[in-house]
């Protein structure tokens, strides 16, 4: 039995949209929290003592920022917001399955695909924002020479019609493959943390609980990641 098995029979509302509320509202509260701290006289200025959720997470958007400036380039600020979104909903997700008899809303394939979908929305935006209709040059392969018609050059791609359906299908690949890797690590994760726990008690599910906390953040990290290198990518000029 989990914590949402009372709602879901009584209101037919599935677990997984509970799951996903848990995670935004702990989000929610979390930085309502934060908020008011830093607000706070010298809140900004003075860290907090010892190891403490702000000085946590100030150290993990700290890292993954330094991470986007050096992915992304100078515009990083500008979309750091969706990375920093992804990172900490499907970190948060990932953390509450650890907790016996509550699942993350990252262990539905709902869940992750949704999440892959946006990362690929996303990164196709800010390509078409940034290049225009020029940005299909990204899928077109690279250029062979160039001719000048009219008093402007232009880049001869002969290879194309190669290109052009390969890379829209690894590019349209790339949902799959950030939803399963995602899904499929943290269900084998809690799975075994599940199945040592129903064996023995005590001691070895700790191990593996540690274990569970070190796949679930790798996890968020290795997601966010792969959204700001396609991100990146999209802001490059096709050559």
């Amino acid at each position: 039995m989990n914590i949402y098995e009372p709602l879901e029979h009584a209101f037919q509302i599935p677990w997984v949209y509970q799951a996903a509320t848990l995670a935004i509202g702990l989000l929610l509260l979390v930085g309502a929290i934060l908020r008011r701290q830093i607000v706070a006289a010298d809140g900004g200025v003075i860290p907090d003592e010892g190891v403490t959720l702000r000085n946590v997470l100030e150290v993990l958007v700290d890292r993954l920022a330094t991470l986007a400036r050096d992915i992304m380039g100078e515009e990083w600020r500008r979309y750091f917001p969706v990375v920093g979104t992804i990172f900490l909903f499907i970190l948060v997700s990932n953390l509450l399955g650890l907790i016996p008899g509550v699942s993350g809303a990252t262990s539905s394939v709902n869940t992750t695909t949704a999440w892959a979908i946006i990362s690929f929305l996303v990164y196709n935006a800010v390509g078409i924002q940034k290049h225009g209709f020029g940005y299909i040059k990204q899928f077109m392969g690279p250029s062979m020479f160039e001719v000048t018609l009219f008093g402007r050059n232009f880049h001869v791609r002969p290879m194309a019609p190669f290109f052009l359906p390969l890379d829209i299908f690894l590019h349209l690949a790339r949902v799959g493959t950030l939803s399963i890797r995602l899904l499929a690590n943290m269900f084998a994760d809690h799975m075994v943390v599940a199945v040592w726990i129903t064996l023995v008690p005590l001691v070895i599910p700790a191990i593996f609980m540690a274990l569970g906390l070190l796949v679930a953040v790798l996890q968020a990290f290795v997601f966010s990641l792969l959204t700001m290198i396609y991100i990146g990518l999209a802001l490059e000029d096709a050559h």
